[in-house]
């Protein structure tokens, strides 16, 4: 029995637009409410959550029956916590802070088999391979992987053009809220001379045959990624979605 196949990286090589949205509950229950959503992808964000991998696995353990394809953000581009993840379960790696080619190149390293890579070869009791049960996942798991880096800083930006040279890189995801920061707008993703460096390099990661992605937490900054070509597209936060229906919920009944 092989890996099972991963949709979304083969919607992606396709062109496929895929609509996900972010979690960050850190909580299984959460994660199966989500799945139930509708949407194409969701982010078990294990860099800015009170996530571990006990908990990653549970999200993922909770997702197992949505038609939402789990990705997991790990906390840092680190070999081992990349394999980790993996033998959880996870197919798909969102790697934050990606600045060069050769951490790219790192990254792809992490996610594969030798003699490609330098994933551990570990997995026969974990739940990657259903315990046992997909006999050849060491053999077949390296054509399911699949890997994002987020480019999301200027370093990184300079270094696009490199980054997408590296055979092994599904997408490019592209940090609104760090970029504004360290181009010194403190968060205002919104500035023109931010989406201006957003929409090209959209369009230079597309033009490379990779999969562009971005996160809108507002109507207008989501509605703008959209149209300059987002593929794989978050249109929103868990917790955020809570908290505006709660303060909204409250403030329309507090008000009669």
């Amino acid at each position: 029995m092989p890996a099972p196949i991963n949709e979304f990286k083969q919607a992606l090589a396709r062109g496929d637009r895929q609509i996900g949205c972010w979690m960050s509950f850190a909580e299984p229950i959460c994660a199966e409410v989500m799945g139930t959503a509708g949407f194409d992808w969701l982010v078990i964000d294990g860099e800015h959550s009170a996530n571990d991998v006990r908990s990653i696995r549970d999200q993922l353990v909770a997702l197992a029956g949505s038609d939402a394809h789990p990705v997991v953000r790990v906390p840092i581009g680190e070999t081992w916590i990349i394999k980790q993840a993996l033998d959880c379960g996870a197919q798909t790696i969102l790697v934050p802070i990606v600045e060069s080619a050769e951490q790219a190149r790192e990254m792809v390293r992490a996610i594969k088999y030798p003699p490609f890579g330098t994933r551990g070869v570990g997995a026969a009791a974990a739940r990657a391979t259903r315990f046992g049960e997909i006999a050849d996942y060491v053999a077949t798991a390296d054509d399911q992987t699949c890997l994002l880096v987020q480019v999301e800083n200027r370093a990184g930006m300079a270094a696009l053009d490199e980054i997408l040279e590296v055979e092994g890189v599904d997408g490019v995801f592209i940090g609104p809220a760090d970029l504004s920061t360290d181009m010194g707008f403190k968060g205002n993703s919104a500035a023109p001379e931010v989406q201006e460096m957003i929409a090209d390099a959209v369009k230079r990661i597309a033009a490379a045959g990779k999969a562009p992605g971005l996160l809108g937490t507002t109507p207008d900054a989501t509605q703008g990624y959209f149209d300059m070509g987002a593929q794989f597209l978050a249109v929103g936060i868990d917790v955020l979605l809570l908290a505006r229906a709660a303060r909204g919920l409250a403030a329309e009944w507090k008000a009669k």
